[in-house]
């Protein structure tokens, strides 16, 4: 992707070859401008709810990334109107436009990397949009805490397709249960804030694959000829993301559900009994599973009084801040210091791209890729990468589970 293709000097060159080496492998030094909108909070104005798409494309770009720009734009317009009205979010929403992400996800990596303090104790969520529309057929990645709050947005957004349906209704009739898909892949820029930073993240698109994705005829014409000729889908995806946001925003409880987050985890264990063999025990997952799921559990309880509380004192301003500093923070408890092994900047142990891509897991990518080392290994040997990579896992489990209840995790 890019670079020079290093053919040497230029003179003695036939005219093809100029034009080739000129328009297709020119090296140059860019300068790439991330840009931002922010729309302060007026009660906690230092929590953020992040919004992005990238703004660089290969060629045209009508569907990657300018459909998802274009409803980025459509959500600023929106909230813009709703300012006149008099509304503010009661936390910080900043929209993003990333550049050079065709590159490598340069813009939102660098920017990642240079704010990793702040965003790691002040971030509440990203939501991610990078072809907004390439086809029919509504999409959606996250994080499991954030399983039921995209359910319930998507009952309330029209189906671009059907009159009489919602955008949930359709999911369910061709899908026939509600697949949402996890974000263990690095194709668009939630992977530096979910994998890097822990931050709770969703990814959203309408159409699975587009015939012209990254060629020439990626065009307007292509979009209102095939794409989405009367725009609908892109104001599903506008309602369906700027709702999200403003739940995200303006909830006085955040609406993160954890009790999701440990069935997605037990389902993970259950996979994984069928791969490891021998000597190898899940036991050290199963067990922090079990108090994830206790915290879970008390988190939604104590989250459902202060709901249904009419009072609003100062003790119970902070209560709920507590508790929303927890339900956030959360994520990264399964970050590690150390990342993977050899590709050490990927921190998250639950999602995380794998090393061998011939490898059936698409979660602890850590255990994935011990268990391909292993078959390379003496038996033993292979056993001992694998368990050590199963407690690193537990470990990160359990230390998501000390920040849900407010505690401080130390080894046992």
């Amino acid at each position: 992707m890019g670079g020079g293709l290093g053919y040497g000097p230029l003179q003695g060159m036939r005219p093809w070859e100029l034009s080739y080496e000129c328009l297709f492998a020119e090296k140059k030094i860019a300068t790439i401008h991330n840009v931002f909108a922010i729309i302060r909070g007026s009660e906690e104005p230092d929590r953020y709810v992040l919004l992005g798409n990238h703004r660089d494309a290969w060629t045209y770009g009508a569907v990657d990334p300018n459909s998802g720009t274009a409803v980025l734009l459509d959500i600023a317009r929106r909230y813009a109107l709703m300012m006149r009205q008099g509304w503010q979010p009661r936390r910080t929403i900043v929209l993003c436009s990333w550049d050079a992400e065709e590159f490598g996800m340069i813009g939102s990596t660098e920017w990642v990397e240079q704010n990793l303090l702040n965003l790691g104790s002040k971030v509440v969520a990203y939501l991610n949009v990078d072809c907004a529309v390439q086809g029919p057929g509504f999409f959606a990645g996250a994080t499991p805490q954030l399983d039921n709050l995209l359910i319930e947005v998507a009952k309330k957004v029209q189906d671009p397709d059907s009159e009489s349906m919602t955008i949930y209704d359709n999911w369910m009739i061709t899908n026939k249960v509600i697949n949402i898909q996890r974000l263990s892949g690095v194709d668009s820029d939630f992977a530096p804030l979910l994998q890097h930073a822990g931050v709770p993240s969703v990814d959203l698109y309408y159409g699975r694959d587009f015939p012209v994705y990254h060629t020439a005829f990626d065009s307007y014409d292509w979009m209102t000829n095939h794409g989405d000729p009367l725009f609908q889908r892109h104001v599903a995806v506008a309602g369906v993301w700027g709702l999200l946001a403003l739940h995200l925003a303006d909830d006085p409880i955040l609406p993160f559900n954890y009790v999701s987050y440990t069935e997605q985890l037990w389902n993970y264990t259950n996979l994984l009994r069928n791969l490891v063999k021998g000597n190898v025990s899940l036991h050290p997952i199963t067990a922090s599973i079990q108090e994830l799921a206790s915290a879970a559990e008390e988190a939604e309880g104590e989250a459902k009084k202060l709901r249904e509380e009419e009072r609003n004192s100062e003790f119970l301003v902070l209560k709920k801040r507590a508790l929303n500093d927890r339900l956030m923070l959360a994520e990264r408890g399964f970050l590690d210091a150390d990342g993977l092994q050899g590709r050490q900047w990927f921190k998250h142990l639950v999602y995380g791209p794998r090393g061998d891509s011939e490898s059936k897991l698409i979660f602890f990518p850590g255990i994935a890729d011990a268990i391909s080392a292993s078959t390379r290994m003496k038996r033993k040997e292979g056993e001992a990468a694998i368990q050590h990579e199963i407690w690193r896992v537990a470990r990160a489990i359990e230390r998501a589970s000390s920040a849900l209840r407010g505690g401080i995790f130390t080894e046992k």
